[in-house]
């Protein structure tokens, strides 16, 4: 074997592919138990278009348990006041941050953070980062898979690989892995503007419906106003949203408070983005040798900000797993056989995060399909509000914790 041919054929304990919140996190809790890694990044660098920042309870609690307190207060964030809700102009409900006296929704600037997590991952010699290296295809002996070629092809070969490569998984597809969608996903158009002032010193989530039309805004963690206009698929898609004046759109269906604000900032308003959302589960995570977890197995809802809270779930239940075997370096076929114990630990909770979310979006489905149940909610908002709050605080206290105890196990936190 020549020079170059050495070079191209590399050899890990794991492979991750895919440097967001779950593969970076995952790939810290490794290398600190002295774990050889390999993380793999189709994109240069980790400051994408968009990123999901909301960290609930569930989120905050996970990378707390990992360690990383400190770290998280050095990036960039804000943490959210309330959440207000508005039908045809009118305040239907407000509920304060924080809620059931936890700590408040946080916003956080996923780039940052990513760079900070990796950056903590380099001071391990056990770890290698590959950015721009995008992967094409499995390395299988047999059935099993045993590392992975990538777009340069080089060959990595690993004890087993976690894929961790978003709700788009080419490594999911890649295994032939099934993805049963759910009916009810709704796609995104995202803006960002200046905010000035506006949330500044109160940063309240507002969901709008506007008759028909509803979206959400918010102050982010770098200090822009984002907005989130909801696509549904019964909506006209033969109406071009490339063409649409979004200034006067969004102004005509807005509350006056943040129509005025519009108006003046309307020229920083940013061409939108379309974020198609697929919302799914993986009867199946896992194959021999590879393992799916965060959005490539189950991608949720936009719906309160489950993404990233899952997953980082995920990387403590698959660390608590696989720390153990990788440390006494078994058998490879060893580690294949709790695999789908991750996927059973992991999977009641997924399902029923998901169902709640599918309730929320139902929740919004029935006012905005229906011009009489608008109209009576909004001659009868003060006698409807109290029912109408409790609904949507009873679903909060899971969405916000989980449903299940999650904890990392004493060999894979950081020692001190």
């Amino acid at each position: 074997m020549t020079i170059a041919q050495k070079k191209r054929s590399l050899m890990t304990q794991v492979a991750i592919i895919g440097a967001g919140p779950t593969g970076a996190t995952l790939a810290l809790l490794l290398v600190r138990q002295g774990i050889t890694v390999k993380l793999i990044e189709a994109a240069r660098d980790f400051r994408r278009v968009f990123r999901g920042e909301a960290l609930m309870p569930s989120g905050l609690d996970a990378l707390e348990q990992m360690g990383l307190t400190e770290l998280l207060a050095e990036v960039p964030q804000t943490a959210l006041s309330g959440w207000e809700f508005f039908l045809n102009e009118r305040p239907l409900f407000r509920v304060a941050e924080p809620m059931f006296g936890d700590k408040p929704c946080t916003l956080v600037s996923q780039p940052h953070l990513l760079e900070a997590i990796v950056k903590q991952c380099q001071a391990y010699p056990e770890f290698e980062l590959s950015l721009s290296t995008p992967v094409r295809d499995f390395l299988k002996e047999g059935d099993r898979v045993t590392g992975v070629r990538l777009a340069d092809g080089t060959k990595i070969t690993a004890d087993v690989i976690i894929a961790a490569d978003g709700r788009n998984s080419i490594m999911r597809q890649r295994a032939g892995l099934e993805l049963k969608t759910q009916a009810h996903s709704i796609n995104l158009l995202w803006f960002e503007l200046e905010a000035g002032s506006l949330f500044e010193k109160e940063n309240t989530f507002c969901s709008i419906l506007q008759d028909r039309d509803g979206f959400g805004c918010f102050r982010s963690s770098q200090g822009k106003l984002q907005i989130g206009w909801g696509l549904h698929p019964e909506d006209d898609l033969d109406l071009d949203w490339k063409q649409i004046d979004w200034q006067q759109m969004l102004v005509a269906n807005s509350p006056p408070w943040l129509a005025k604000h519009l108006q003046i900032y309307g020229n920083t308003i940013s061409n939108p983005i379309l974020l198609s959302v697929i919302v799914g589960f993986c009867p199946r995570w896992y194959i021999p040798g590879l393992l799916l977890v965060g959005d490539a197995v189950h991608p949720m809802s936009p719906i309160r900000a489950q993404g990233i809270n899952m997953a980082l779930r995920d990387v403590i239940v698959a660390a608590n797993y696989l720390i153990p075997l990788l440390q006494a370096k078994v058998d490879r076929q060893k580690i294949d056989t709790v695999l789908p114990n991750i996927q059973s630990d992991r999977q009641p909770e997924i399902i029923k995060i998901q169902q709640l979310q599918d309730r929320e979006l139902l929740q919004a489905k029935i006012l905005r399909s229906s011009s009489l149940i608008r109209w009576g909610v909004k001659q009868f908002i003060s006698l409807l509000r109290p029912a109408i709050r409790y609904s949507w605080l009873r679903r909060q206290k899971q969405l916000r914790h989980g449903v299940t105890t999650v904890r990392l196990a004493s060999d894979a936190q950081e020692m001190y």
